[in-house]
């Protein structure tokens, strides 16, 4: 009996290619499903998942990166709790819950999340009415609109709104944040002055400033005046220093050696240590009620800074990493989950922090570590430093406050739209004065109205042009933009630069008709005989464009003009087919390309040539308006009316004597 073996070593010393049998793999065919909730959690939390693959080598640049921005941050929370008033220590409780949360739920590697100005200036205005300048009413209240937020920022997930963010157009957002620095500096006249300034709006404000800056305390406003000088000195001769610290410190020193409390200057004063226990606010149904609307708004605003920031400071990655990609509907589910543990902890609403996010990347960091860093020195203050800030000069917050408010402002900003287009300066103007005059609030919905009115007018009323062919140069162009343009006699090739819709196939319609009329009158020798549409920019139409074009092919055949389209994607080709368009207009006048509409026309015109022009007798009885548009019909050699085919790209070329190609007609580019 032959084995295997016997067959394997008489192919062999034959000189036959041969194959050793290899132990059998074990195959896994049946997959290890994960648990539900295992799977739910590790998809809530990107934010572990890159920890459990960090290195070593990012520790170092971490825990620096982390204790820098600490610096930096601890002074400018407990100074955005001046504009929310609330105690300084809630801006500590708020910071290392974002932190901490983030941190394991965002995808973002080094975006700094906590106490954000513009957002605690919308918390502040929001909760202020309701709360009558009780500040554990503001604590519940803006606690509660954590939890709006949170509820909002859950419910846009569902509905896979992550590009909501993009409803805020850059003029307007930098308007926009220009209102919110005016707001944020008026806000701050009372405690700068040692003065009392009540008041809702911004005029109400100044209006009440204007009445007590007579009664400035001017030991309170030096204080004011010297912390903002030295922020700035520090910033401008050692920007790699925490300013705001070295401000702070340096005017709570002061103040606590020349007990200045003593003669009338405001203090932070007793800060409580440790930490809140988690617990529902105590807030009524009616105040929720009144909090869903600022909750949407302040939901907005901070999903668009984290979204914003997050794609303007991108980690550094290795090249072997691949680039850090931002999941924006993951970053939904990441700041609510942050708002509903800053909304237990009695924290308010909070944002992303450029600066910090900026100072982060400076100093090297790599991952969230840095955030985890920068928390466990929040607690440290919490539980040892509290005492330290006692003597701290509320006029040396607002400082701070104003610095920051400061930093909103972009110049730069106003003279690059300035620069680019009259009317995105004036876009930003409208939505920074919309901020100022009808509070934070209001002013991001009018941006955001005013956003999408603006993207409304582009879309109803967009760029057109007619197309022909430019000597030298490949391709079909508006004929606008080149004095030396071409085009077929009795062909217009139309291009609409949008989707089609209700609020602009008024518009197409109207254009195409003055088109059609003024290539008449320019050549009422070669009249319009084919109108063909390039739609290669219009992606999308719905039935009310539909029903518009049908309108058009009626109008233009009242004229004896043929409608056709090119350029017809399938996305198009099927809503037209639905609303009988194609079986209208016919598949004879759909066209891949426009070189094929061209050589289509021209063996249609060649079997189709105009009536001969009637010859001047000098009667006055000739016709004044040219010639009658020749329709689809031809002369029957026994005398009928019978239609001749249309013809097509396949049909015989023009004879000698009757229309041509022009030499430069070639493939479309």
């Amino acid at each position: 009996m032959t084995t295997d073996d016997d067959r394997a070593s008489s192919a062999a010393s034959k000189g036959e290619p041969t194959l050793a049998y290899r132990h059998a793999t074990e195959y896994r065919l049946d997959p290890e499903r994960e648990h539900l909730l295992l799977r739910a959690l590790s998809a809530a939390t990107p934010g572990l998942t890159q920890l459990r693959r960090y290195r070593r080598s990012w520790l170092r640049p971490d825990l620096f990166a982390g204790i820098a921005v600490a610096a930096y941050l601890i002074p400018q929370v407990i100074a955005y709790t001046v504009i929310v008033n609330v105690p300084p220590v809630v801006g500590l409780w708020t910071a290392l819950v974002a932190l901490v949360i983030y941190a394991a739920m965002g995808c973002s590697r080094v975006l700094s999340v906590g106490p954000e100005s513009t957002v605690a200036l919308m918390a502040g205005a929001a909760v202020a009415s309701m709360a009558d300048g009780d500040p554990n009413r503001v604590m519940a209240l803006t606690a509660a609109l954590s939890l709006v937020v949170a509820g909002w920022c859950a419910l846009a997930r569902m509905a896979r709104l992550g590009w909501i963010a993009e409803l805020l157009s850059q003029p307007l957002l930098v308007g926009y944040l220009a209102g919110a620095a005016l707001l944020m500096i008026v806000g701050q006249l009372g405690n700068m002055t040692g003065t009392s300034v009540h008041g809702h709006s911004i005029v109400a404000q100044l209006q009440a400033f204007a009445g007590v800056v007579t009664g400035t305390h001017w030991v309170t406003f030096a204080i004011a005046v010297g912390t903002l000088v030295l922020l700035l000195s520090v910033r401008k001769l050692l920007p790699k220093w925490p300013a705001p610290l070295i401000a702070v410190a340096t005017a709570t020193v002061v103040c606590a050696v020349a007990g200045l409390d003593q003669y009338g200057v405001a203090v932070v004063g007793h800060v409580p240590t440790g930490l809140p226990v988690p617990q529902l606010p105590a807030v009524s149904w009616e105040d929720l009620q009144l909090l869903i609307l600022a909750g949407l708004g302040v939901a907005v605003v901070a999903y668009g800074d984290n979204t914003l920031i997050a794609r303007g400071f991108p980690a550094d990655t290795d090249p072997d990493e691949g680039r850090d990609e931002l999941d924006p509907q993951q970053e939904l589910v990441a700041l609510s989950g942050v708002h509903v543990a800053v909304g237990l902890f009695s924290g308010f609403p909070v944002s992303s922090s450029g600066s910090r996010t900026a100072l982060a990347l400076a100093a090297g960091a790599r991952t969230q570590v840095y955030s985890l860093t920068s928390a466990a020195c929040v607690v440290a203050v919490l539980f040892v430093a509290g005492p330290l800030f006692a003597q701290l000069p509320k006029a040396a917050l607002g400082a701070v406050v104003l610095y920051a408010a400061g930093k909103l402002v972009s110049w730069k900003e106003f003279r690059r739209l300035a620069r680019f287009r009259k009317t995105e300066l004036g876009l930003a103007l409208a939505g920074a004065l919309g901020t100022v005059l009808f509070g934070i609030l209001i002013g991001v919905g009018v941006a955001i109205a005013l956003s999408l009115l603006e993207m409304a007018q582009r879309l109803a009323r967009p760029h057109e042009g007619v197309l022909g062919r430019v000597p030298g140069l490949p391709g079909m162009h508006d004929v606008a933009d080149y004095p030396d343009a071409q085009t077929l006699p009795g062909l217009v090739i139309y291009r609409y630069d949008a989707p089609l819709f209700f609020a602009n196939v008024g518009d197409l319609c109207r254009r195409a008709l003055l088109v059609v009329k003024q290539e008449n009158e320019a050549s009422p020798e070669q009249p319009v005989r084919w109108f063909v549409l390039n739609v290669e920019a219009n992606v999308e139409v719905d039935i009310t464009a539909a029903d518009g074009l049908q309108q058009l092919y009626e109008d233009l055949a009242e004229r004896g003009v043929r409608l056709g389209l090119a350029r017809v994607k399938t996305d198009l080709r099927l809503p037209l087919g639905r609303a009988g368009l194609t079986d209208l207009i016919g598949e004879d006048m759909l066209f891949p390309t426009l070189p094929v509409v061209e050589e289509a026309y021209l063996a249609w015109a060649t079997a189709n040539p105009l009536p001969p022009q009637p010859a001047d007798t000098g009667t006055g009885t000739e016709e004044l308006d040219g010639p009658r548009p020749a329709d689809d019909r031809g002369d029957h050699p026994d005398g009928g009316t019978e239609p001749r085919p249309h013809g097509g790209a396949g049909a015989e070329p023009a004879a000698p004597g009757q229309v041509r190609t022009p030499s430069d007609v070639r493939p479309d580019h």
